[in-house]
């Protein structure tokens, strides 16, 4: 399997991400440093939304393979400049999460995430399942 980090909000669903990829159990709450599970790195969201802690966000993404981007079907605006996916010498992936959200608007999420340069992108719902296994098949390649 190859080693993806997680990068996004406070809040956009990274840890619940992660434990559903991982088959671990989802413990709630806050991240406060960057966490290893088995082959994914969970970042806190407050590396993505604050300028001086973004710079930790790029020595973690040296240890692995894909970079996702992840963003709420939820969220009022996107935190990721265009072209973002170009300043990264890894595969960069979007993840529009909380798609099964009725307030939710995943499309929009969706082209913030290719504007930002990610040429795949994958909708899921941690809570339906939806899009897991299309998330887990393209990591396993």
């Amino acid at each position: 399997m190859k080693t993806l980090i997680l990068i996004g909000r406070s809040g956009c669903g990274k840890s619940a991400l992660t434990a559903r990829l991982t088959g671990t159990k989802y413990a709630g709450g806050s991240t406060q440093s960057a966490k290893r599970t088995k082959w994914v790195i969970d970042t806190p969201g407050s590396f993505a939304e604050n300028r001086t802690m973004a710079g930790a966000l790029s020595l973690y993404a040296y240890e692995a393979d894909i970079v996702g981007l992840v963003i709420s079907a939820q969220e009022p605006y996107s935190i990721y400049n265009p072209n973002i996916a170009g300043m990264v010498n890894r595969e960069v992936v979007g993840i529009v999460t909380k798609t099964d959200i009725k307030t939710g608007n995943a499309e929009r999420a969706e082209r913030w995430l290719r504007l930002a340069g990610c040429k795949k992108v994958f909708r899921v719902s941690l809570i339906s399942g939806e899009g897991i296994d299309r998330l887990l098949n393209d990591l396993s390649d």
